[in-house]
């Protein structure tokens, strides 16, 4: 392997100083991976698996309401143990992909905690097997197990789609075979060598790029990018038609109807809500990315844009770096405003170790914000260069992480909240974030470039998410006739594109690769949809707040300590708000398009 230079980024970024950036301290899961707590806790595993096996295999079915609660008590401290063990091994690979004994620490763990999960497979099954009127005369008779009601409802409605004991003891043991295939996804990406202007950079270097200032700087990434991709292009179809091909088989086996249909169940979400997400969204691009891409184009200067103008600043934007400081004095300020409690906890984010904020190489790339297990706290991952959108994405998973906070008190069974919610907060804490800096804007020009930023994240939140799902679903029709070639990909790939961003864009040669590195859809197979969920869930909220604020920080502190212990339904019913009412997405896209509004009115 060539050898790469160290790309220090407390030190520089593009040449400029960002600050002293925070690391992950791991030591609140364990010290090290030989540390004597880890080998406990493996060994107690261990054991604890294979003595609930023997306590309640077969036997679900005799247990009084006391009984079965000693049982979810159980369940619920198993799963604590394992998903500790794997939340440490997990973060520790993600700092440094490339690292050979760091990916075989995470694959030996993952191999162990399935061996010693697997006799834990039955509970499910039998609890699925279970007549309605029992569980509802346990939930009657304990109102301590009545609260997990909505889990039970969450895993019996996989119920039709069981397989037998042995087959579904089979695939769980099966599961890390699939997994060898998203971290060879993990560890490509995260290898991958980039040279644009003489600069050695990794992939979340040369995708910051793109937003540069100098168009030729943002041609020659979007080129480099294109070849490298091009280069890489059939490990990452390999990658994705066996990845897709496990689905489809898994699927049918399951007898379920579409492929989308898991990602539904384990969102608690209903089909036709999605669907009419999706409609609203797909009717909406003229008067959303279409319009703003050619409002663009014009500040631009360019009869037609190339894609590696999307993200470009305006040519009015001062260029600016923004400190660690800067970024986290502007979050904090945002959520205090609006709750001291939500600043408050944030906070500890920053001070004790709870987030790792510099780009390196090896590191993973993009971010996200781990929940870890509710007695631990969560951990967020950035890759900081000090983008104006970087201070954007720090609100958004400081967002997910408080909500992870509040949501711990629910415990293991009930805090993870389903992916359509579990963008509530992120949303709302990036939009808390671009109100304050608005409100504090000192000119027009300020004004409009703010504004122009947030039309742009919304586009990427909402319509480029919309056409990646799209994407998604036409991929996995696509790949039930057969195995699929890079070219059937990318044509699959550029058949959503010209589609949602409109008649400003041509596309450059090699663009049709670009696919291969979203990796969403290796790890979280149509989670996409998601993001514009949250979006327009968030748009909705906001206009309650502000037609309403008394009260308002209250309800939502209660909706985010809920977990997913609620439909979507209750949780937003408080609100006065009904997501599988299809007028409530044009509510959402509304707000959009008002501040595309905005944007054209100044330039009359």
């Amino acid at each position: 392997m060539p050898i790469r230079p160290f790309f220090d980024a407390n030190a520089s970024a593009g040449g400029k100083n960002l600050g002293d950036l925070p690391e992950w301290d791991l030591t609140d899961l364990y010290p090290s991976p030989d540390a004597p707590e880890l080998k406990r806790d493996l060994d107690w595993l261990e054991q604890a698996c294979a003595s609930f096996a023997v306590d309640y295999e077969g036997k679900l079915a005799d247990l009084d309401a006391a009984g079965f609660l000693d049982a979810v008590h159980r369940h619920e401290k198993i799963e604590n143990i394992a998903g500790r063990i794997m939340s440490f091994a997990g973060l520790r690979y993600y700092q440094l992909t490339t690292d050979s004994a760091r990916t075989k620490f995470l694959s030996d763990t993952q191999e162990k905690i399935t061996t010693y999960t697997t006799p834990l497979v039955f509970f499910t099954l039998e609890l699925n097997r279970l007549d309605d009127a029992v569980l509802d005369g346990h939930f009657a008779a304990n109102d301590d197990l009545a609260r997990y009601k909505p889990a039970f409802d969450r895993i019996r409605a996989m119920k039709p789609y069981q397989l037998s004991d042995e087959m579904e003891k089979f695939l769980h043991d099966l599961s890390v075979v699939g997994d060898a295939w998203e971290r060879l996804f993990d560890e490509t990406i995260a290898g991958l060598e980039f040279e644009v202007q003489g600069d050695a950079l990794t992939i979340e270097g040369t995708l910051n790029l793109l937003t540069d200032p100098d168009r030729p700087t943002r041609q020659a990434a979007a080129e480099e990018l294109a070849r490298v991709f091009a280069a890489n292009i059939r490990t990452f179809a390999r990658v994705h038609n066996t990845a897709v091909k496990e689905k489809e088989i898994m699927d049918r086996w399951r007898g379920m109807p579409t492929a989308q249909t898991g990602r539904h169940l384990s969102n608690d979400v209903e089909p036709e809500v999605v669907e009419a997400l999706r409609d609203a969204v797909v009717a909406a691009y003229p008067k959303l990315s279409h319009r703003y891409y050619n409002l663009k184009r014009k500040w631009l200067g360019l009869d037609v844009m190339q894609v590696w103008d999307r993200n470009a600043p305006l040519p009015l934007e001062d260029p600016k770096t923004v400190t660690w400081d800067d970024a986290r004095a502007t979050v904090m300020n945002a959520y205090a405003e609006f709750d001291p409690r939500m600043a408050e906890i944030a906070q500890p984010f920053f001070d004790k170790g709870w987030i790792d904020a510099a780009v390196k190489p090896g590191k993973a790339p993009g971010a996200f914000a781990h929940p870890t297990v509710t007695d631990v706290h969560p951990y967020v991952m950035l890759n900081y260069l000090g983008k104006p959108r970087d201070v954007m994405t720090l609100a958004h998973e400081l967002g997910h992480g408080v909500h992870q906070v509040l949501a711990a008190g629910q415990g293991e069974m009930l805090s993870s909240t389903p992916l359509t919610l579990a963008e509530t907060a992120s949303v709302f804490g990036e939009m808390l974030t671009f109100r304050r800096m608005l409100d504090n804007a000192q000119t027009d020009t300020e004004k409009k470039v703010l504004l122009a930023g947030k039309v742009e994240d919304m586009i990427n939140t909402v319509v480029r998410q919309i056409a990646f799902y799209d994407f998604e679903c036409k991929l996995h029709a696509a790949r039930r006739g057969g195995e699929l070639t890079p070219d059937d990909i990318n044509a699959l790939w550029m058949s959503v594109q010209a589609e949602s961003l409109g008649d400003a864009f041509e596309f450059m040669p090699g663009y049709e690769t670009f696919w291969a590195y979203i990796p969403h859809f290796v790890h979280s197979p149509f989670y996409v949809y998601a993001y514009a969920f949250g979006d327009g869930l968030v748009n909705a909220l906001y206009a309650a707040y502000q037609e309403q604020p008394e009260g308002f920080q209250e309800k939502y502190f209660d909706m985010l300590k809920a977990g997913g212990s609620k439909h979507h339904k209750a949780l937003l019913a408080p609100f006065g708000l009904d997501a599988s009412d299809p007028k409530f997405w044009d509510k959402g896209l509304s707000m959009i398009s008002g501040f595309i509004d905005e944007l054209e009115a100044m330039e009359d």
